[in-house]
């Protein structure tokens, strides 16, 4: 008996969900996302890969396994030597038997016919639908392969359109597989990997959110620290764990930081010193004007006189600032070949105007070397005029030059100023380079106190430094260490003068 139904289907609806991505401000949170938006599209993609390959592999197997069927078939039909289209179809029928998941079916004439006795997965003489499709399919004569849903099931199914002799009957024999059955095992498989998938996914985030924030922890100090730093207040460090790039980027910050601290630091003595400095010649001034008679000419002239000479030491003093200044510039080198033989007699012949010192030159280095000869010159003549403040009246001052090699091939070239004044003490020598420092024990308290700090300044963006050594009552030698580069230096040797 076959029931006959409506070819009903069932249209499949894919639901996909949409979002909107929203801003996101965190770093953490931009990484963290990144990471997780590219593994989980590497995941779906792999996954929906492997599932399509298997699909197609069982697809293949159910249509070489329908073609076997209907070459048994064939074979069954050839070797019945049966006459009539319904005893070829009825033998075919009750010898090939079904397998798991399969059926098979036989029409006579656009009607089911035969179908198998027993249980079996389902019945194709249900689908009125199906019988119609094969009817159809075959009238070519052609065997079908296809696929057909019906009755809320998908089967992938084979028709062979049967003849024989002179019967006028058109017979067609089916065999079908449940492809939902069939392909189970592979989405079973592929929604098992959706679901470790999404868990993998679900942890990755955890641990990458917990890694993430250990990583950038420094980046978070970070914005704090400077969050909290004040130029009253600069002594806020961030500490630094481990030696990735985040953790250098920390001792960077944390060394910028310093140098940040130092020099307002040394600014703000700089502005201390230079307010003290002023404060003392503008209160000399304002006392003897408010104490002067003006109706005394010899008062005023006295008081006129006094107020030059303190305006003439402030105005020493900007000036001496500006030089400090422009030595400090990062630029402020013009480097350029110089016979230092011929920079030592110059400033040698320049010092000779500022006293009736007895100037010489004890030795003279005939060397060409690159410095910025005008910044060299700028600091043997403030050592010059030092000598000149401190050293013994009518004394002899030596100015002097020397290239010395090492051997590892590196030169080093040493200017100084000798004079043979009353010396300097052991604990002036560790102040003397400072700004503003003045009064050296036993040399007086003249200047601005800012010549040897202009010093120390040219030596140190030479990329040298002044040394000093003295012995109270054997006079002082200030010294200019400079390193010379490579190949800049030509015929290093040094020559005695004769005064």
């Amino acid at each position: 008996m076959v029931a006959a139904v409506d070819n009903g289907g069932m249209p499949v609806e894919e639901l996909v969900p949409r979002g909107r991505w929203r801003p996101l401000l965190s770093v953490r949170v931009r990484i963290l996302a990144a990471i997780l938006v590219v593994t989980a599209f590497g995941m779906a993609t792999a996954g929906t890969t492997a599932y399509l390959v298997q699909r197609e592999r069982t697809l293949d197997a159910l249509d070489a396994s329908l073609k076997v069927t209907v070459e048994d078939a064939r074979f069954i039909a050839g070797d019945s030597g049966l006459t009539t289209v319904a005893g070829v179809l009825g033998a075919v029928v009750q010898r090939v038997r079904p397998g798991t998941n399969e059926s098979t079916l036989a029409v006579i004439d656009g009607a089911a016919a035969f179908a198998p006795a027993g249980d079996v997965a389902f019945r194709l003489e249900d689908d009125a639908g199906f019988v119609m499709r094969i009817t159809a399919e075959t009238s070519g004569g052609a065997v079908v392969l296809g696929t057909a849903v019906g009755n809320g099931r998908a089967v992938r199914y084979v028709a062979a359109p049967v003849t024989v002799g002179t019967d006028p009957a058109a017979g067609v024999f089916s065999a079908a597989f449940d492809l939902d059955a069939e392909l189970r095992p592979v989405t079973d498989a592929f929604r098992t990997y959706l679901g470790v998938a999404a868990l993998t996914l679900v942890l990755l985030g955890l641990v990458g959110w917990l890694v993430s924030g250990r990583l950038l922890r420094p980046i978070r100090a970070l914005r704090e620290a400077a969050a909290r730093i004040t130029a009253s207040d600069m002594s806020e460090r961030i500490p630094a764990y481990g030696r990735d790039d985040v953790s250098l980027l920390t001792e960077t910050v944390n060394g910028m930081l310093d140098r940040l601290d130092h020099s307002i630091t040394s600014q703000r003595r700089l502005l201390d010193d230079i307010g003290h400095e002023l404060k003392t010649p503008i209160t000399i001034v304002r006392g003897h004007l408010e104490l002067m008679n003006e109706s005394d000419p010899a008062d005023v002239a006295a008081t006129r006189a006094l107020a030059i000479d303190e305006l003439d030491r402030m105005n020493g003093l900007v000036r001496d600032i500006s030089a400090l200044a422009e030595v400090h510039r990062p630029v402020s080198l013009n480097l350029a070949p110089a016979d230092i033989a011929a920079l030592t007699e110059l400033v040698r012949a320049k010092a000779a105007a500022l006293s009736d010192h007895h100037w010489v030159s004890s030795r003279s280095a005939a060397v060409t070397a690159t410095v910025d000869a005008d910044k060299l010159t700028q600091a043997l003549l403030q050592l010059a005029a030092n000598a000149v403040s401190h050293g013994s009246p009518g004394g002899t001052v030596d100015i002097g030059s020397a290239v010395d090699r090492a051997a590892d091939g590196s030169s080093r070239l040493r200017l100084w100023v000798r004079d043979d004044g009353p010396g300097i003490s052991i604990e002036a020598q560790e102040h003397i380079f400072e700004r503003f420092t003045r009064g050296a024990v036993g040399r007086g308290e003249t200047g601005s106190g800012l010549g040897l700090a202009i010093v120390a300044a040219i030596a140190d963006a030479h990329g040298g430094s002044v040394l000093v050594t003295s012995q109270q009552g054997q006079g002082a030698t200030f010294t200019l260490d400079i390193p010379l580069p490579p190949r800049s230096v030509e015929a290093p040797e040094t020559t005695e003068v004769t005064p």
